[in-house]
């Protein structure tokens, strides 16, 4: 049920968006209000979220590394690994953002032979980079629609995506780059039998979204007559605050009322980890507990209690149970 429960809901969502506008001509709420009431809801909804984790005391040195701490000059260490200042932490952080250092690391427990074993896990990296840097590129090419002029920098990005030349129009790598990602991500969740007993419904709500909006993008660029003008009329009056509800296929609505959805659920789960990951205590914090120390600001004075003075309290009930003690 948790897997077919969200499948079932991203169907009916799609549905009311294709049919809203096919049969009851809600192009105004599909293509005008629920974009903005999604936009406003993420923007608000991302604010709180990263102010409630600022706001969050840390008030111990937690730093997660994987390398030789410094210590002694003579001793080399591994300043990405185990930073010991800013611009070492920097430059870890840039490496988990854009190439997801951690995960390149990652294992998995086998038992063979009747002993645990640990191999190295390469897959999940793999395919979470083609997904990650898949859907990355697709949102920047989908900028020409919400600018007059398209960006210089767009024009070879799309040259380098569209290389193949496969068919008319041109084919796109990462349009099979963010399917496959995100393919590859939900076949893992029901194949494994680890992943599938902890995976829950709102594991596949968003992986199913992203699908759709794959399929549906697909389908607009490869087989179906829409209107790109009169799109990125409307995305074009979205952004100026001059909204058009314009007669456009209604698939066109069914991939932006997704998308609202989607921007909508954002903020309030697991996707969160976007922003999340700067503000992680384990991430972005030096090790440099071996240069300064590191006291908790809630550390209040503690009398102190010397064991004699435990003994001359006790000393009668532990030689009662056996315990040795100092006087007799």
């Amino acid at each position: 049920m948790k897997i077919v429960v969200p499948f079932i809901a991203v169907s009916l969502l799609a549905a009311l968006a294709y049919f809203g506008v096919a049969n009851a001509k809600l192009n105004f709420l599909f293509g005008v209000v629920i974009p903005y009431v999604a936009f406003t809801t993420f923007i608000l909804g991302f604010a709180y979220r990263i102010w409630d984790w600022v706001k969050t005391p840390v008030p111990f040195n937690i730093t997660t590394t994987a390398g030789q701490q410094k210590t002694l000059p003579w001793i080399k260490r591994n300043p990405l690994e185990n930073p010991s200042n800013s611009l070492e932490v920097l430059g870890r952080t840039l490496l988990e953002v854009f190439a997801f250092r951690s995960l390149f690391r990652n294992t998995e427990a086998k038992n063979i032979g009747g002993n645990l074993v640990y191999e190295s896990n390469k897959f999940l990296w793999f395919f979470g980079m083609i997904f990650h840097w898949g859907f990355f590129l697709v949102f920047v090419r989908h900028i020409r629609f919400f600018v007059e002029k398209i960006p210089a920098a767009i024009i070879p990005l799309e040259q380098m995506d569209s290389i193949l030349q496969v068919g008319v129009p041109a084919f796109y790598m990462t349009d099979l780059l963010l399917l496959g990602g995100v393919t590859f991500l939900f076949l893992r969740r029901i194949v494994n039998p680890q992943m599938r007993y902890l995976s829950l419904a709102a594991d596949f709500f968003p992986l199913f979204i992203i699908m759709a909006l794959a399929v549906s993008g697909m389908l607009m660029r490869y087989m179906l007559r829409v209107d790109v003008i009169g799109i990125k009329n409307m995305m074009l009056g979205l952004v100026s605050f001059a909204p058009v509800a314009g007669d456009v296929h209604p698939v066109f609505y069914m991939h932006l009322f997704l998308v609202s959805v989607l921007f909508m659920y954002f903020p309030f789960s697991k996707l969160m980890h976007m922003g999340g990951i700067f503000l992680s205590p384990t991430k972005n914090m030096a090790n440099d507990s071996r240069v300064k120390r590191h006291e908790s600001p809630w550390q209040y004075d503690v009398q102190a209690y010397p064991y004699s003075e435990y003994e001359d309290a006790y000393r009668d009930k532990m030689k009662e149970a056996g315990l040795p003690v100092d006087k007799e």
